[in-house]
């Protein structure tokens, strides 16, 4: 989430501008998705902590949430929250089978 890749995207293509966690937040989330997430360990103190960064997102200005990672839907969702959530997970696969059952996808094609 520190790269400039996404953030210069979705500036140049949909007029977006970006918050991301301060570092000591971004170093709680990569733990908690890494040592945690990532291990199978689900743990309720580590769903606040993911809920706590939002929400200092949140009163630094943010109106929605895009849950980057595949993993941090094991902790939240959007029931969680009251921002708009993008789930890039859920986002993916749309978009998967989309474009398999679409006319630029494979279907119809033996594959």
């Amino acid at each position: 989430m520190e790269g400039d890749f996404h953030r210069q995207r979705l500036a140049r293509r949909f007029g977006l501008e970006t918050l991301i966690p301060d570092e000591p937040d971004r170093a709680r989330v990569h733990d908690i998705i890494y040592q945690e997430l990532c291990q199978g360990l689900i743990r309720p103190e580590s769903r606040l902590a993911i809920l706590s960064v939002i929400e200092r997102l949140r009163l630094a200005g943010a109106d929605s949430v895009i849950l980057g990672c595949t993993e941090i839907t094991l902790l939240i969702g959007q029931p969680d929250l009251d921002l708009p959530v993008f789930d890039t997970t859920a986002i993916h696969a749309a978009a998967g089978v989309d474009f398999i059952l679409g006319d630029d996808g494979l279907a119809g094609r033996g594959g």
